[in-house]
């Protein structure tokens, strides 16, 4: 118990501490927003301070939040302690960095930021490669909502619900900002919080008359993840529970929220602010996913949505654990909606296509949601090929905040800033993607990758990170000297 209302406490009192030293080494002011400067009706549409906190948190809080801690705390107790503090130094760094950037370079999407600051050859393969990663996403959120809306009702519902679902991603795609976006997702981020609440308040309540209830019993510690069952925690823990951490996809979301805010001063708690608070978030899911799992050590070989529905029935009863897990699906929708505009916002970018004739944007979508409908059939062939996409989503998803953290310490450096707070967290990241991808292979327990013992995997990924940081170091003094001439 101790564990995880310290890690809560942290995540407040970080928020007040190190996140006014992101804000204070970023330096947010008061020249004009990119939607004061250029209004557009579309994308530049000045929106109230507290619904753009809302739309960043429903944007970046998918279901990593809720089903990847049920997984990560497969881990341990040791989540209450990563989770907080990685999620201040690097997450909400993170979100902080990228939503300024796009702010100081008029609303600008991660790829243009990257091509800014790392270069255009590095540019050429990453914006194709942020494209795929998006329309992953994309497919994964109206999978993962369309089978826990169908577990809720009797019958064969799931495609049913996929159009559904895709049908309200293309109007939110395709209209204005301030239309859907603005108008529903206060309804969306109250239910969110209520419900999130709700288990908070019945866990410490369970968990102060059984304190055995958050610490790791026997049983448990038989099942969890170690790394003599293929999941150490470098660099397992950081994959499976992105969302918590850190994750790359939120910088592809700040940029939708920089071209709506009136003023740089509410960076710091859009930006940094939500990131915490979906840290706290799934420090919540968490310690529900260790309860349940002491009192039913079965669950630890089940699948993470359904021990999702035991949770919420568990703590809350049938009725209210139904609306909660209406507010997970909710979590997976308003971050698919956002990967799709995304996705559509980027490309406009990277083909030169104009985004305010909605014929345009049509067409941009229509043939993004081919793409998605080849994924979503080829990911419902089985659980393992679901799988296969969930892990390739998963290393995407960091190699994204790799890029992102690399590009805000350039960014920093051609700016005479203090640019360790991004380039630390950075390096730590690409430590970790680069482990993972030279260690993982089926034989590990995973998709296809190198397969290398994990001690040589270690090694080589330091190597190749002590590199990368004197390549950024070079970069960040090279376009610092050039812009002072």
């Amino acid at each position: 118990m101790l564990l995880f209302l310290g890690g809560i406490a942290v995540l407040v009192v970080g928020y007040f501490t190190y996140g006014k030293l992101v804000e204070s080494v970023l330096g947010p002011d008061d020249r004009p927003t990119p939607a004061v400067k250029n209004p557009d009706g579309v994308d530049y549409v000045t929106l109230p301070h507290w619904k753009n906190m809302l739309i960043q948190l429903l944007n970046i809080a998918g279901i990593g939040p809720v089903i990847g801690v049920i997984l990560g705390i497969k881990f341990g107790t040791i989540v209450f302690v990563i989770l907080p503090i990685g999620n201040l130094i690097a997450g909400a760094t993170h979100d902080m960095i990228a939503g300024m950037m796009s702010l100081r370079n008029n609303g600008a999407n991660l790829t243009t930021l990257v091509k800014d600051n790392l270069g255009k050859t590095y540019y050429h393969i990453f914006s194709w490669f942020m494209v795929v990663l998006l329309l992953l996403v994309v497919a994964v959120f109206v999978n993962i909502p369309a089978n826990l809306i169908s577990g809720l009702i009797p019958g064969e519902w799931f495609w049913y619900a996929v159009v559904a679902i895709t049908i309200y991603y293309v109007v939110a795609a395709l209209f204005p900002v301030d239309k859907i976006i603005g108008s529903i997702y206060p309804f969306f981020g109250g239910l969110l919080i209520v419900s999130t609440l709700a288990i908070f308040a019945v866990l410490v309540w369970e968990g102060i008359k059984d304190p055995a209830l958050l610490q790791e019993s026997e049983a448990f510690r038989s099942q969890m993840f170690t790394a003599e069952k293929n999941q150490p925690i470098l660099p397992m823990l950081f994959v499976t529970i992105a969302c918590g951490i850190i994750s790359g996809f939120h910088a592809t979301q700040s940029p939708i929220v920089a071209r709506t805010m009136k003023t740089e001063r509410q960076a710091r708690s859009t930006f940094y602010g939500m990131m915490v608070a979906e840290g706290i978030i799934g420090m919540i899911w968490a310690g529900a996913g260790l309860a349940i799992y002491n009192l039913v050590p079965e669950y630890m070989q089940v699948g993470a949505t359904k021990v999702l529905s035991h949770i919420t029935t568990h703590f809350l009863g049938s009725v209210a654990g139904t609306v909660t897990v209406l507010g997970v699906v909710v979590l997976a929708i308003t971050s698919g909606d956002t990967a799709l505009r995304s996705t559509r916002m980027a490309l406009g970018e990277m083909l030169h296509i104009d985004q305010k004739p909605i014929v345009n944007r049509l067409l941009l979508c229509g043939a993004m949601l081919v793409v998605v409908a080849a994924l979503l059939w080829w990911s419902n062939l089985s659980a393992k090929t679901f799988g296969l996409l969930w892990n390739y989503f998963s290393w995407g998803n960091q190699v994204l905040a790799v890029t992102t953290l690399l590009a805000g310490a350039v960014y920093l450096l051609r700016n005479g800033k203090n640019c360790l707070i991004s380039l630390i967290p950075g390096l730590f990241m690409l430590f970790i993607v680069l482990t993972y991808i030279l260690w993982i292979s089926p034989a590990h327990g995973g998709p296809v990758g190198v397969g290398l013992n994990l001690k040589i995997a270690y090694l080589i990924s330091i190597v190749l990170v002590i590199l990368t940081a004197a390549v950024i170091w070079l970069r960040g003094n090279k376009l610092r000297k050039i812009e002072k001439k």
